[in-house]
């Protein structure tokens, strides 16, 4: 029962993924990720900014519900939990520590929670925060202790556990040694446990320095690329959440390979999917009784006396020179299999050799993993850095996964980037492109056009000129996830009505008209005729007498029994058309509820060939 049940998981236990489709995530988890605000609730948080800008305490609780809102979308199974110390009331498991709130347990995110903290936000929400928490002494390692309980109190298992705390005070404990050493001690022992406890300082008068507490507290850079980074306190809502987000974001490795630069010298490396198709989630089947999601499962039968078959009773085959080769799945597997995964240097070219056109599927980031293998950081450095110094990229053989095809991959270095607030933009590593085999470029035969004359081409350079901007692909959400997900936020917040979406990729057509005034009038003198119109349809093209007036219909095409027999014999099945194979299985009496062409080839073999 047990290998039964193993192979009859899901529906697409046994579809293979297309290749040079990107998988986007399509690995292994092995467990959830939970992330614990920690935010000070003292009074210098509730202090406003200058010229209207929002208080401290208010960055920080629309940086909590960007993250609240993006989880429920990306990543709701996560846990998610909101503490507050330094507070005058005191909430938590057993009431055990004084001055520690904690107003939301480790759980997943929901549409009550992200309702409690718009609660939190602007005036209103301070003066609630006020009523309901106040502001008290602070003890930061009561705090922590607190949320260690809270990752104690979690039975299921979790993958990686963060804790964010938000503070505008260097000095939480205004310089008493004992709440310091309490402090230091305990944040230690959370992270002797695994958790990656990380600061989001706030600005504040005289400005915040980390060497005086917060360097012991928080954890070391989880890669050489993050020293010295986000020292820097953040003054803006935009820069606190991109922070924010650069930090809860998963980085997990879509396979971990090793890179072999030669016989016996291997650096472990990682790939990573830095931008993925994002799509609107498939819809949940219902039991319209109970509400509950249903599950769907696949069976296979016999065609002829409806058998349930088992994983044994079914082989592969594929027809060679009138000939059906049939194969075990053990040996489909073994033929599938090139080499083990990894990534093999050929040699390096001159960047001149990359060409645009090369470009076959998205690319993908190679980054090194120094847990896996001792020192591939410092050689994976040394490879990034002689690489971008010569202008050349490094041509390599890429085996992905187990049973993949290989296919060879230009590594092509990428350097580090940090914007003025000392966020890392792009980080340092190698772009992995896929390069197409020989088989995959195709001869095409354009459609000629008349030249364009040189005084056309002057004039849409002017064109060209007055509209070019700086294209960043950040800056356009799509519109129609964006509206999918403003309607479900209305309605799981019983909002009025959806908040508007702007639609970012609508041209702006006032702008360009004015930046162009007359050179688009111009550029239609020089190329269309003077009686030009595009708003007008172009003519409907009149039906011949000889069609009747309308489409003429193709006619069944009846193979007879015999013609059968003889395509079964010799192996030609498959040169036959769906439409055609459908009424050969009506005609000989064959029931079947398949549509594909090989399950209608397999009826008609089984009843022809007996």
């Amino acid at each position: 029962m047990a290998e039964w049940n193993a192979y009859y998981r899901n529906e697409d236990d046994e579809e293979e993924q297309e290749e040079g489709e990107q998988s986007g995530g399509d690995y292994k988890i092995t467990g959830r990720d939970s992330l614990v605000f920690l935010v000070d609730a003292s009074k210098e948080m509730f202090i406003k900014g200058e010229d209207g800008q929002p208080s401290n305490f208010d960055m920080t609780m629309q940086a909590v519900r960007s993250v609240y809102t993006s989880k429920i979308i990306s990543s709701h199974r996560d846990l998610m939990a909101l503490v507050f110390y330094g507070t005058e009331q005191s909430k938590n498991p057993r009431n055990s520590f004084k001055h520690v709130y904690v107003y939301h347990d480790l759980d997943e995110p929901g549409a009550k929670r992200v309702q409690d903290v718009d609660a939190l936000q602007g005036e209103k929400g301070g003066q609630l925060a006020a009523e309901t928490m106040g502001s008290g002494e602070t003890s930061l390692g009561d705090a922590l202790w607190c949320c260690a309980n809270l990752y104690s109190d979690i039975k299921l298992r979790l993958s990686h556990k963060r804790l964010m705390i938000f503070t505008c005070r260097d000095e939480p404990h205004g310089g008493n040694s004992t709440k310091d050493r309490q402090a230091r001690t305990k944040a230690s022992d959370l992270k002797e446990t695994g958790v990656v406890i990380d600061l989001m300082h706030l600005m504040k008068p005289g400005g915040f320095d980390v060497s005086i507490f917060f360097r012991d507290i928080v954890s070391p850079p989880e890669d050489e690329s993050e020293l010295g980074l986000q020292l820097e306190p953040c003054d803006k809502l935009e820069d606190l959440k991109k922070r924010v987000r650069a930090k809860e974001q998963k980085k997990r490795a879509m396979a971990r390979l090793n890179l072999c630069l030669g016989e016996g010298l291997n650096v472990a490396v990682g790939l990573y999917a830095t931008a993925v198709t994002a799509r609107k989630p498939g819809a949940i089947k219902l039991y319209r009784e109970t509400n509950e999601p249903v599950r769907s499962k696949t069976r296979t039968f016999h065609t002829q006396t409806g058998s349930l078959l088992l994983p044994s009773d079914i082989k592969k085959a594929q027809v060679y020179g009138k000939k059906q080769i049939v194969m075990e799945k053990d040996e489909v597997d073994a033929i599938k299999k090139f080499d083990d995964p990894g990534l093999l240097l050929i040699g390096f070219k001159p960047m001149e050799k990359l060409k645009l056109h090369h470009h076959v599927r998205p690319a993908v980031f190679l980054y090194p993993e120094e847990g896996e293998v001792k020192g591939s950081a410092c050689l994976f450095s040394a490879l990034l850095t002689k690489c971008s110094e010569r202008n050349v990229f490094a041509l390599c053989r890429c085996i992905s996964r187990r049973n993949y095809p290989p296919r060879f991959v230009a590594l092509v270095p990428q350097k580090e980037e940090i914007d003025e607030g000392k966020v890392q933009i792009t980080p340092p590593g190698f772009n992995v492109i896929f390069l197409p085999y020989a088989d995959d470029f195709r001869t095409l035969d354009p459609p000629q056009f008349p030249t364009a004359s040189q005084t056309q081409v002057d004039k849409m350079k002017e064109i060209i000129s007055k509209l070019r901007f700086r294209y960043r692909s950040d800056a356009f959400e799509n519109p129609v996830i964006q509206q999918h997900y403003r309607n479900l936020e209305a309605l799981a917040l019983d909002m009025m009505a959806p908040e508007d979406v702007e639609d970012l990729i609508m041209p702006k057509a006032e702008q360009m008209d004015h930046r162009l005034g007359p050179l688009a009038q111009e550029f239609k003198d020089l190329v269309y005729p003077s009686d030009y119109n595009p708003e007008t349809k172009p003519a409907a093209k009149r039906k011949t007498a000889d069609t009747g007036g309308g489409a003429e219909k193709k006619p069944k095409v009846e193979v007879s029994e015999d013609e059968l027999r003889a395509h079964v014999q010799n192996g030609t099945m498959g040169k036959l058309t769906v439409p055609v194979l459908k009424e050969a299985c009506k005609q000989v009496g064959v029931r079947t509820t398949g549509t594909k062409k090989q399950e209608l080839i397999d009826a008609l073999i089984a009843r022809l060939g007996s």
